[in-house]
């Protein structure tokens, strides 16, 4: 055996296909056939067809070896996505999506959020951070991760969510997170962000809205606490749920400690959604998701 022949074959590049359209026959068969012609090996399919809606939701993870391309993959795609009426897209899987967090004065998400990246469990690159307040720049530089202070008042909050916007163009940022970033969105911002755009609140809302909810929550003597993490859109809290989590607890638990509790409890759930966005998991299906974890 020779030296070059005994080198070890380098591994096929890694893709991913996601799909939806109205639900009809041949929708799989098109798909695995398709990339069966082209030189593609399905690692993972993962499909469902929501009877209520019609629509027939798919994820699929292949890989393919040179001369494929994700230009020539979209290329030829696209006369199956036109047959079928799909709202598809094709990926590269280790493109690591481009992220901007945003956060006010509770700054447990947005560490959790920055660990979690550099450490690799989170499939992001946290293109940067901004804020209304300065109170984490020293954070986020720990992290070599640009920070941006773009304060908001009423009457600047048109100029600070330009700035957003400005921002998202510049650094190719494909998603934002709300990583308890403490000011309203406006409708046009939540429309220009529409399924790129996600936030995390306790799960009391609506019984415990206003200041205070753990402390709400506490003089009613709850017993599971949790928090939930969404879509963004112009109805306040209501978008599309991605994941939620919930803590049971017991009659002596504090305040303070409902609240430490909580923290945890978002942290968790907005992990998880970032990440399930990040790899390309999620598909809005009206005012739900489809979620393939």
């Amino acid at each position: 055996m020779t030296e070059q022949s005994a080198r070890p074959a380098a591994p096929a590049d890694q893709y991913v296909l996601t799909l939806s359209c109205p639900d009809k026959q041949g929708i799989v068969h098109a798909v695995s056939s398709y990339l069966f012609m082209t030189g593609c090996n399905i690692v993972d399919s993962q499909q469902f067809g929501d009877d209520d809606t019609g629509l027939f939701f798919m994820r699929v993870h292949f890989s393919a070896e040179p001369p494929v391309t994700v230009a020539k993959l979209r290329a030829s795609f696209a006369a199956i996505g036109d047959s079928f009426q799909m709202d598809w897209q094709i990926h590269r899987a280790d493109e690591k999506m481009r992220v901007v967090l945003m956060v006010s004065k509770f700054g447990h998400c947005l560490n959790d959020l920055l660990f979690r990246a550099r450490t690799g469990a989170l499939p992001a690159e946290i293109a940067a951070v901004v804020s209304n307040h300065t109170d984490f720049a020293e954070l986020v530089g720990s992290y070599n991760t640009p920070f941006h202070h773009v304060p908001v008042t009423k009457d600047t909050k048109a100029e600070a969510e330009a700035r957003v916007l400005e921002l998202v163009r510049e650094l190719d940022v494909e998603l934002v997170v709300l990583a308890r970033y403490m000011q309203v969105l406006s409708d046009d911002l939540c429309k220009q962000l529409s399924g790129r755009i996600i936030n995390i609140h306790h799960s009391f809302l609506p019984s415990f809205k206003g200041a205070k909810p753990y402390h709400q929550a506490h003089a009613r003597g709850v017993k599971l606490i949790g928090a939930t993490a969404h879509y963004v859109t112009a109805d306040l809290d209501e978008g599309p749920i991605i994941e939620q989590e919930v803590e049971r607890v017991g009659h002596g638990v504090t305040p303070d400690q409902l609240v430490a509790i909580g923290r945890d409890v978002e942290c968790q759930a907005l992990a998880r959604a970032v990440k399930w966005h990040a790899e390309r998991r999620i598909l809005l299906n009206g005012r739900r998701t489809v979620v393939f974890a």
